[in-house]
């Protein structure tokens, strides 16, 4: 599905009078009359010099308090790894109380200028609705290309029964006369999502290797292996629930893991519907898994491998609104033998809109360790430590940033010149 109307193209062609001095001496229609639209796009592929070159017939302005018109957009993935873009039209002031939504979706295979002009041509098909109320509504032309037959009066027949495959590789070498570094990287997934059911297969293969050479000729070297495979199955149980289960498997040199493995059942309940999932969110979900061992090296508590009973509690939220976006995590693992072993990982990230120009956004991660039971009995090298070849002891950590954006001058400065 391409577009809003997938079974045709829908094209907007704005039509002014013929003479432009005619238009400068009618400044009310050009300016106080037309739409004035603000758009926040908190999706992929958002061009919004290629926006405002399409879409010339209202005012783009850069402050939503200028605005009559806001123009949200938020996407998230499909099953065919493509974007499903929600197009929300927020009014405000005169069109205070108005409220649209369009939706758009991309496929994997498409290139970003068919995801941008699918996007720009959905955006535009909205905008007519409020356009209309205005002076310019008599100057809009609307073409219509293509059968204007609904696609879904169609029998469509997916060779593939909605099954998405995608393999990628990629390696990296530099180095200098006394230093040679080198990664590879390959991974592999399998797909298949339907409103019914969701299966994900993920698998990923990396090594990084480190040379170094010292003063005395002798040379340093550091290799590390990190191996990961994950299954993930949802079944949908209504507009709040959903059931399943994952799986995982990964071997790490850096956390002593030659092999752990992962899995179990898991409910899901989200306290909005599901189908409000681009604009708000908040969930909770419990899952309780098996997990096994086998170490590379023998733990501080004299084990090589061992199997252990866990549960996970997780509570999320997402909220992407015209006043900015939030998104936060609290995840729990607790292991059922020994409750004092346990994991807490927390996430915060905002944006937020103080006013008019003004944006703060903030961003924090901390995790509460006590669950490193797999740590190597043998101390670290100052090597290895140097090298972070091997995770160390620590009962906490943390990131945190923050950053402040302010803009002013012309709301009005829609001209689009890329010279230079």
């Amino acid at each position: 599905m391409r577009t809003f109307w997938p079974s045709f193209t829908l094209t907007l062609v704005a039509t002014f009078i013929p003479h432009l001095a005619a238009a400068q001496q009618s400044p009310a229609v050009n300016d106080q009359a037309t739409l004035r639209v603000f758009l926040d796009c908190n999706a992929h592929e958002c061009d919004f010099d290629h926006v405002r070159r399409e879409i010339t017939w209202v005012t783009w302005v850069r402050d939503r308090t200028d605005a009559d018109l806001h123009l949200l957009i938020t996407d998230q993935e499909t099953g065919s790894g493509g974007q499903r873009y929600t197009l929300t039209y927020l009014g405000r002031g005169r069109l205070e109380g108005t409220e649209k939504t369009l939706t758009f979706v991309s496929q994997g295979t498409e290139t970003d200028a068919e995801v941008r002009e699918g996007m720009t041509r959905t955006a535009a098909v909205g905008l007519v609705q409020f356009v209309e109320r205005s002076p310019l509504a008599s100057r809009l032309q609307i073409n219509y290309q293509g059968a204007a037959r609904s696609i879904a009066a169609r029998e469509e027949r997916d060779p593939w029964d909605l099954w998405v495959f995608r393999l990628a590789t990629e390696g990296s070498l530099e180095g200098e006369a006394q230093q040679r570094n080198y990664s590879l990287e390959a991974t592999a997934e399998a797909s298949r999502v339907s409103e019914a059911l969701k299966f994900t297969l993920w698998l990923n293969a990396q090594r990084d290797h480190e040379a170094y050479e010292l003063d005395d000729g002798s040379t340093i070297t550091n290799t590390s292996e990190d191996y990961t495979a994950h299954s993930v199955i949802v079944w949908s149980l209504g507009p709040h629930w959903s059931a399943g289960g994952d799986a995982r498997a990964s071997r790490s040199t850096f956390l002593n893991r030659d092999l752990a493995v992962f899995g179990g059942p898991a409910v899901e309940y989200n306290i909005f519907p599901y189908r409000e999932s681009t604009r708000r969110s908040l969930t909770i979900r419990y899952a309780i898994q098996v997990a096994s061992f086998n170490y590379e090296l023998e733990t501080i508590a004299g084990k090589t491998a061992e199997i252990l009973p866990r549960h996970v509690l997780s509570l999320s939220t997402a909220v992407q609104q015209p006043w900015g976006e939030i998104f936060g995590s609290v995840e729990g693992i607790q292991y059922l033998n020994d409750p004092a072993l346990h994991r807490i990982n927390t996430e915060l990230r905002v944006e937020y809109r103080l006013f008019r120009g003004l944006s703060v956004e903030a961003s924090a991660e901390f995790a509460r360790i006590k669950d490193q039971f797999y740590l190597p009995a043998l101390d670290l090298s100052e090597e290895e430590i140097l090298l972070e070849r091997r995770q160390r002891e620590t009962d906490f950590q943390y990131d945190f940033g923050i950053g402040l954006s302010y803009q002013f001058g012309s709301s009005f400065a829609n001209i689009v010149n890329p010279r230079f």
